[in-house]
């Protein structure tokens, strides 16, 4: 059986569970309903997380082998996407409602990685990606029940950042892994969410008499150990068997998971479009799943662009996943 095949779909596997895991958050937040704010919130799950993923990832001996040369810039560029990610996506959350912002920066999120890879990658996308990302974009529209979110514009503007920054994240990590083949992934994904961290340090300096409440505390552990270091370490890995824009539409599971977990735990109702909604995410993931056509296969590995010696980027090639 083809090797590169089997990588890739392991690839897809593993960015469809991360996925999973993030869509995780909000029902914890509902389950333990904490007094933190959402920013400090963030900052404190980037940290606990950051540091899980450190301490599996990086090695103290071989700590200036974590960054490779040239790779400083793409790392700040990371870490910037990760903390105002959160900022934009939380205060949206707080402005808007959850529904409303996760269905906004999801949802343009998949054509965020589009323009960010052809602009920095050259990366084209094709009829399969852009039937499952449009599948998967209008069930998230549908997610929505009519009539129940308050519409606030400058919050819909803070969604549409944070899945501008989904989207600069995913094409620079992927970008980054295909320059550095020989860097650890998920040892710079853990370096990128402790600096990412940084610029939440006001919001977490000032609000931490909710760390000596139980529920706060164990809502932290879950986002921070199973929605942040396990899950950056699921997409990260996997972001490197497939393409940037194959893993933002795959993304848009998160909804999907968190739409299923609110009816199957928390007792939530979905009304017939949210379930139509659901079915045209499942379609969409469906589409991006499939394997490639006979005659389509292609030799090379699964990557945008092979760095040609000197450091010019060659043609980019075309993969399947």
């Amino acid at each position: 059986m083809d090797v590169r095949k089997n990588g890739s779909r392991s690839g897809v596997y593993l960015v469809l569970a991360a996925a999973v895991l993030w869509g995780t958050v909000g029902p914890a937040q509902v389950l333990t309903a904490g007094p933190m704010t959402p920013a400090a919130l963030g900052g404190w799950r980037l940290v606990a997380g950051g540091l899980v993923l450190a301490a599996f990832t990086v090695r103290p001996r071989r700590l200036r082998d974590v960054v490779p040369r040239g790779a400083v810039g793409p790392l700040l560029i990371c870490a910037f996407s990760t903390g105002l990610y959160q900022a934009a996506f939380l205060s949206s959350v707080a402005r808007t409602g959850a529904a409303l912002a996760t269905v906004i920066a999801l949802g343009i999120a998949p054509a965020a990685t589009g323009v960010c890879a052809r602009w920095l990658t050259g990366e084209r996308t094709g009829p399969v990606w852009l039937a499952g990302t449009v599948a998967a974009v209008a069930g998230c529209a549908l997610l929505l029940a009519p009539g129940t979110a308050r519409v606030d514009p400058f919050g819909l503007l803070l969604a549409v950042a944070a899945g501008t920054c989904y989207g600069l994240y995913t094409v620079v990590a992927k970008r980054t892994a295909d320059a550095h083949p020989g860097a650890h992934l998920p040892a710079l994904s853990a370096l990128t969410l402790l600096v990412g961290s940084v610029p939440l340090l006001p919001w977490m300096l000032q609000d931490t008499a909710p760390l000596r409440d139980g529920g706060t505390l164990a809502l932290i552990a879950w986002l921070g150990v199973a929605t942040t270091a396990v899950a950056y370490w699921l997409f990260t890995t996997g972001l490197s068997r497939v393409r940037a824009t194959t893993a933002g539409t795959l993304s848009l599971a998160e909804p999907l998971a968190a739409a299923l977990i609110g009816v199957l735990l928390l007792r939530e109702r979905l009304s017939p479009s949210a379930w139509a909604g659901c079915a045209l995410i499942l379609t969409g993931m469906i589409i991006i799943c499939l394997p490639p056509r006979p005659g389509r296969r292609s030799t090379a590995p699964p990557t945008e662009a092979t760095a040609a010696p000197g450091g010019d980027r060659a043609k980019p090639r075309e993969v399947r996943a």
